[in-house]
């Protein structure tokens, strides 16, 4: 099952991605299985030298009962310390933004490819519109 941010390529230039693990609990495993996912409007910060994505959304497991989580709670990213310090300088030297593109099971241990990106500006995102009109009526022919 793989969760696609597909809003990513039409807002953002993704310049480089990285994959890291999550740190999820057992009923937030068991929801994104069933694809009961959404990180359309979701962002990674670096705080305190650790990694956090804010604003995913995981449903809740229907049988769940008490052990269920927050829906929109901050979790944590699992990436070594060199790469979070990596993206720190990057991040403070050239404003890129990080955005999860996708989220998949690799074996048993969930995954998110997170995109190191430089928000698009009105006209690019007509460019991009225009480049797909283009290659839809290209494969038509």
């Amino acid at each position: 099952m793989k969760i696609l941010n597909k809003k990513a390529n039409y807002s953002y230039f993704i310049i480089d991605k990285i994959e890291c693990g999550i740190e999820l609990k057992g009923t937030e495993v068991k929801s994104i299985r069933s694809g009961s996912c959404d990180i359309r409007d979701s962002f990674a910060i670096i705080k305190n030298d650790e990694a956090f994505i804010l604003n995913m959304y995981i449903a809740k497991y229907k049988e769940g009962n008490t052990f269920n989580h927050d829906e929109r709670r901050t979790r944590k990213l699992l990436l070594h310390k060199k790469e979070i310090k990596k993206l720190k300088e990057k991040k403070e030297r050239e404003g890129i933004t990080l955005i999860p593109i996708e989220i998949y099971f690799k074996g048993s241990n969930a995954k998110v490819l997170l995109g190191i990106c430089k928000g698009k500006k009105n006209y690019d995102k007509r460019q991009t519109i225009k480049q797909r009109d283009l290659d839809r009526e290209m494969r038509r022919n």
